[in-house]
Parts: C-alpha cells; sequence; structure tokens
C-alpha cells in the first residue's frame, strides 16, 4: 500500500528508532527495561501480521534481544556498574527499526504504537527545543517546556526516584507492547 514510499519511511524509521533508543539511556536500566517488552511485542506482532513461516525468524530474534536486554537488566539495574553507552541504545534502537521494517509496511503501525515510549522521549527533546528557540526570539530569553529533556529527566527533577521512574517507564512499555500486538489482530 505505500508502494516506493515504504523506502524512505523505512530509513526515517531505523534512524528515529536508533536516536529515541539512545535518548531514552539517560537512567540506569531504563533503555534495557523499556526495549525488552517492545522487543517481545514486536515479536508478537510480527507473528500475528505475516503469513506463516516468515516471521518466525524474525520474531526468534525479537525475542533473543529481549533476552538479551534481559540479562544485561540483571546485571546493569540501579546502581549500574556498567552503563550501555550509545553503541549499546543505537544498536538496540536499530534492531527495533530494522525489525519493524523488515515486518514491511503493515507492520509499521503497529510497531509505532509498541515503541512509542522512544518516541515520546524524542519528541520531548524536540519540544524543548523548538520551544526554547521560540521564546528566546520572543523574550529575548530562551524558556523551557520541561525542567531537563529527554522527559525522564524532568520526571527526576520533579522529585520521582530513579528506580521509580525506571519502573513507571517499564509498566508503560509492557502495556504499549500489548497494545500494539493487540492492534495487530485486528489489522
Amino acid at each position: 500500500p505505500l508502494g516506493t514510499l515504504f523506502w524512505p519511511i523505512a530509513v526515517f524509521t531505523m534512524t528515529a528508532e536508533s536516536n529515541a533508543v539512545n535518548l531514552a539511556d539517560g537512567l540506569d536500566g531504563l533503555a534495557a527495561g523499556t526495549a525488552a517488552p517492545a522487543f517481545v511485542g514486536l515479536g508478537a506482532l510480527l507473528l500475528t501480521l505475516l503469513p506463516s513461516p516468515s516471521p518466525a525468524p524474525l520474531a526468534v530474534f525479537c525475542c533473543c534481544m529481549a533476552g538479551a536486554c534481559c540479562g544485561f537488566l540483571a546485571h546493569n539495574h540501579h546502581k549500574a556498574q556498567m552503563f550501555m553507552g550509545d553503541t549499546g541504545s543505537l544498536a538496540l534502537g536499530g534492531a527495533l527499526g530494522a525489525a519493524a521494517v523488515a515486518g514491511g509496511a503493515s507492520a509499521l503501525l503497529p510497531a509505532l504504537v509498541v515503541t512509542s515510549l522512544f518516541a515520546w522521549e524524542a519528541l520531548s527533546v524536540m519540544i524543548q527545543v523548538i520551544y526554547f528557540k521560540y521564546t528566546k526570539k520572543k523574550f529575548g530569553a530562551g524558556r523551557r517546556f520541561f525542567l531537563m529533556a529527554p522527559f525522564h529527566h524532568h520526571l527526576e527533577l520533579r522529585g520521582m526516584a530513579e528506580v521509580s521512574i525506571a519502573k513507571l517507564f517499564y509498566g508503560i512499555a509492557v502495556g504499549l507492547a500489548a497494545l500494539g500486538s493487540w492492534l495487530a489482530t485486528t489489522l
């Protein structure tokens, strides 16, 4: 249905997803803990959307990535001894984007739902930058929309504990994974 638009959308999806997961990697275990349910949800929706047996290798890949995230969390939850850094978070985002693109055009909308927590983190940074530039031009001094971007740092500065933020985001990620998987069954 997307025709020649599929490839520009695919490039955008992979680039945006990679950067969005990187932005979410700001608290101990946040990127891995939110990527694990996203990978499970993406694997489930691919099994639902794609004709058998083609989704099996993609679903296995997604589950393996979820397992790797869980293994990372087992050793690097709060107080982390080792940080994932850009190499890990960019790779996780790239893998999420690549799996969504490999699922074809029909997987892109449910995949967006599954990974919308990462999209929100990226959008919060864009809102902060645009608002700051606008207020600087209008008032001579830039003002901030959030206390700090991405959004998880805003919550942290509002007094929410790092562990509480991570747990909240884990729960949201699980809910979005379930919602995206359900959406795939209705398409």
